[in-house]
Parts: structure tokens; C-alpha cells; sequence
């Protein structure tokens, strides 16, 4: 049986490739949290809307050689996979700002092309993260295989639910659960979801590449 999620869920705007002024539109609208893959890209568009409150996630996968500017100048981070970037963020988070919150990407469905640690990892990362405190742990990320059966897609969000749970008991603070898209998200929120990644039905679809 599916597990209710909070009724509020909260809702990221996925913006990555999206200029300034669209973001700025959406923020007009009462958006405040946005989220980017890329960490340049990401710190062009903040130097643009500073004088917006806005809240920044780095969705994207985060190499080890960016960790710098990212725990400087993100509020989350919730593609943490490896140790090695644990210890990195913690760090460099300045010590003026707040602690720094940290989400745990899953591989769920262990595909080769997905980042993110095995479920079994989770127990040491989060301990390690806890272990900082320049660092706060949320929970845990995940995009599941976007499979056309939605039966095999809340299979992933059950699973995830259940790690969450596990993750929950051991860490008394966790609270957030990471998944579900524009084509998902109700689904992910049926199963749990507590913040949700929505970017084409915000913005609509992405231009397509130049040749």
C-alpha cells in the first residue's frame, strides 16, 4: 500500500538551462526555492537575482573540484554520494552561514548511468555527515528509472520510502524525501514524497540544442 505524504509537499523548481529573468517571473509569482545541475551556471544566475531571497539546491551531480563554491553558495546539497565529498563540504561551508543541508542521493534502481550510492552505503554516509557540524542531514535523493509502467516507478518510490524510514530511526532530524518529476510527482507524493523537482511543467520544455 502506497504511504500517504504530507499534504503540502514542498515544490523545487527545477531550473537548469532557464535564464535569469524566467526565474525571476517565477519568483514574482511566490517561488522561492530553485534548483540547478551545474554549479557555474548556478552561481551566474545567484550573482544575477541577489537581491532575491531565494533558496538554492544543487540537484546535479557535484565533483569533488567544486565542492568549494557549492558549500559556499548553496542552501542544499542533495546529490551527496561519496565520503571524499562529505568531508570536502563540510570543510569549506563559510562559518557564517547556517549549516550546510545535505541530502544522500540513491542509485534505487542501479543503473550504470544514474549517480548516486548503493542503498547499502547510506548508513555510513549519513553517519559521516552527521558527524560535521557545518553539515545537516535531510534525507535522501533519488531518480528512479523513468519507467512507462508507473507500477515499476512506485516499486522505486516504496523503496525509497522504506530507506527514508530506516534513515529516520537513526537519524531523529532526517526529514526530507527527494523524488518525483513533472511526469511522477504525483505518484512520488502518493508514496511519500516530501519535496518534489518540477521543471517542465513550471517552465516548460527546454529549447533544444543548436546544431
Amino acid at each position: 500500500m502506497p504511504a500517504g505524504g504530507r499534504t503540502n509537499p514542498t515544490l523545487l523548481a527545477v531550473s537548469k538551462t532557464q535564464d535569469a529573468s524566467r526565474i525571476r517571473a517565477l519568483a514574482a509569482c511566490g517561488q522561492r526555492r530553485f534548483g540547478e545541475n551545474y554549479v557555474q551556471e548556478a552561481l551566474a544566475k545567484q550573482d544575477v537575482l541577489a537581491d532575491l531571497a531565494l533558496e538554492w539546491h544543487l540537484i546535479g551531480p557535484l565533483q569533488s573540484n567544486k565542492a568549494k563554491p557549492a558549500a559556499e553558495r548553496f542552501d542544499w546539497i542533495q546529490s551527496v554520494d561519496r565520503d571524499k565529498l562529505v568531508h570536502a563540504l563540510a570543510r569549506h561551508r563559510p562559518l557564517g552561514r547556517p549549516p550546510l543541508n545535505i541530502l544522500i542521493q540513491v542509485n534505487i534502481d542501479d543503473e550504470d548511468s544514474k549517480s548516486g550510492c548503493a542503498p547499502g552505503a547510506i548508513a555510513g554516509l549519513a553517519d559521516a555527515i552527521a558527524s560535521h557540524e557545518r553539515l545537516r542531514l535531510r534525507g535522501l535523493m533519488a531518480i528512479p528509472e523513468p519507467h512507462p509502467d508507473p507500477r515499476e516507478r512506485a516499486r522505486a518510490f516504496e523503496a525509497l520510502r522504506r530507506l527514508q524510514a530506516d534513515l529516520a530511526a537513526r537519524h531523529p532530524g532526517v526529514d526530507t524525501l527527494s523524488m518525483g518529476m513533472s511526469g511522477d510527482f504525483e505518484l512520488a507524493i502518493a508514496h511519500g514524497a516530501t519535496l518534489v523537482r518540477v521543471g517542465t511543467a513550471l517552465f516548460g520544455p527546454r529549447a533544444p540544442a543548436e546544431a
